[in-house]
Formats: structure tokens, sequence, C-alpha cells
């Protein structure tokens, strides 16, 4: 019989008091309160001082770095998120995280980012979408590469289009981003896999791609 483990224990009063007092300050503009936690002993706290700081439009650059060497991996995983909205920020910082919780949502938020040309941690990613233990990790890596559209991680994602099924649906997808015959060859060849959704998405993207390429109708315009 297998061995669950049991549910975490609920937070004491007084930190559940804490966590709803911050947040309500970072709806009502107590922004000396939201500070005084940001060094909470309760992950919990901090992490929503660190959201409520953010909605006070007083997180900086500072704030992300800090939270992103916290202990606790959803504090780490916030600053991840935040980094996104913070002017200099970046969450390729969390990229090399020992928790893979707090890469997968580093992997997801570089997706996110509107990188300057060059600039994108492609490399990174792509080590994650070929390598990482977690499959998650390597799904959600996947995806940021079809995001960012840098050709240099076109290799990765063909790698994760021959992935476990969750991670091929992704790098099926982020296939659109990429012109490549390369890219084409891997849709033909989803046309054939055993997932339904591999499937599909390839049959849309090769459509959505004939589609652009056909030569327009005069008759379309005709009046």
């Amino acid at each position: 019989m297998a061995v669950t483990s049991a549910p975490p224990p609920p937070p004491e009063l007084e930190v559940v008091n804490r966590h709803r007092n911050v947040v309500v300050a970072g709806h009502t503009g107590n922004l000396a309160l939201v500070e005084a936690h940001m060094a909470d002993h309760a992950p919990i706290v901090r992490e929503a001082a660190l959201s409520a700081l953010q909605r006070l439009g007083a997180c900086t650059v500072d704030h992300i770095i800090s939270a992103m060497s916290d202990p606790a991996p959803r504090v780490r995983s916030r600053a991840g998120e935040l980094a996104v909205q913070v002017a200099n920020s970046s969450p390729a910082a969390l990229l090399g995280d020992h928790d893979a919780a707090v890469v997968e949502v580093a992997c997801f938020a570089c997706g996110e980012m509107q990188w300057p040309s060059g600039t994108a941690p492609t490399e990174q990613l792509s080590q994650i979408a070929t390598t990482h233990d977690d499959a998650l990790c390597r799904e959600s890596a996947a995806a940021a590469l079809g995001a960012i559209g840098d050709p240099k991680g076109l290799e990765a994602v063909l790698v994760a289009c021959n992935d476990r099924v969750t991670v091929r649906r992704r790098a099926t997808l982020a296939l659109a981003a990429f012109d490549d015959p390369r890219a084409d060859i891997a849709l033909q060849r989803a046309l054939n896999d055993k997932d339904w959704q591999v499937r599909q998405a390839a049959e849309d993207l090769l459509e959505v791609g004939r589609v652009l390429d056909a030569p327009p109708d005069p008759d379309a315009y005709a009046d």
C-alpha cells in the first residue's frame, strides 16, 4: 500500500492574522505595515508582503533580488513572477534554483519577459527543456523558448518534441515561433503522434501556415 504524507498543519492563528493584515495593507495603501513584515518569520507572510509591495508600486529590483535569495521556495517563486513587472529585474537568476517548483515558475516568467535582442537566457532554458529531471520544468522551458522565439532555442524544442506527452504538447505549440524547415518537419511528424492534443496542435499550426503562405485571392477583394 502506498504511503501518503500527511497534509501540512494549518498555520498558527498569529500567522494567519499577520498574513491577512499584510494583504489588506496592500489594498489600503498601508506601506509602513507592509514593509514591517518583509522579514516576517513566516514564508506565507513574506510572500504576501512582497506582493503587497508590488501592488503599492513600491517594489524595487533590490526587493526582488533579496526575495530571490529567500530560504522559502514560495517566496523565491513569487519573486520570479514579479520580476516580469519590476524594472531592471529578471527571473533568469532562478533558472538554476535547486527547487523544481521555483525553476518551473522562473521558466514561465522568462517566457513573459520582453528581452532585448541577444539577452534572453536561451541556453539555460534549452538545458532545462532537454535535461531537467522534472517534467514540469522541461515543459515550462519548452514553452518559454517558443514564447521568446530565439532561433538558437529550436534545437531544444525539437528534442522536447520527443519527450513525454505533456512536454510534447508544449513543444509542438512552441514550434510556431520558428521559421525553419526543421520545425515544419517536426510538425508533420507530430500529425502521427499517439496523443490527440499533439496531433491537433500540429494540424492547427500547419493549417495556419498554409493560409499565410497561400497567394491572395483576387475575388476576395472584388466589389
